[in-house]
């Protein structure tokens, strides 16, 4: 980022749903993962505004008031084991040339910001074992690991 590149960190609006869906596109590559559906950004719009208080929640990163260059996502889930509320940060992603300035912080204080608005008093999220840049950050902000496999089972 140059000295006149300027990062911000804002809640997201219907008109970013377009560039979350490219970033979140983006994100699934680099995971390996199979892409998005087609339709993301008109699914994302009814998760973040179809609903007076939307359980979604989605931040952006931008210079310069300009191209968005990442996101976080996240929603309030239960664990039974801690008998708590928590927030699950789903996703965080820079884009490529974009991370190891800073901004990745920035957009984990706002999912933190939100748990703390909610009145909840964590945040859970997992990575890629083999995402060694992602471990070593989350390694630096202090967060704990803990060893498990996500599983997914298709209903229908």
């Amino acid at each position: 980022m140059t000295a006149a590149a300027v990062a911000r960190v804002r809640r997201a609006r219907a008109a970013d749903l377009p560039d979350v869906a490219r970033l979140a596109a983006e994100h699934a590559a680099y995971e390996g993962a199979p892409p998005p559906p087609a339709d993301l950004a008109s699914r994302l719009e009814r998760l973040l505004f179809g609903t007076e208080n939307p359980r979604l929640r989605c931040f952006v990163a931008e210079l310069n008031d300009g191209p968005v260059i990442g996101y976080a996502s996240c929603a309030p889930e239960v664990s039974t084991w801690d008998g708590a509320e928590y927030l699950h940060m789903d996703c965080l992603f820079l884009r490529d040339g974009h991370r190891g300035l800073k901004v990745g912080p920035m957009l984990v204080d706002a999912v933190v910001t939100e748990a703390r608005v909610l009145g909840l008093g964590q945040v859970q999220w997992q990575t890629p074992p083999w995402n060694a840049d992602a471990i070593r950050f989350y390694d630096r902000l202090g967060a704990q690991a803990r060893e498990k496999r996500r599983y997914s089972l298709p209903v229908g």
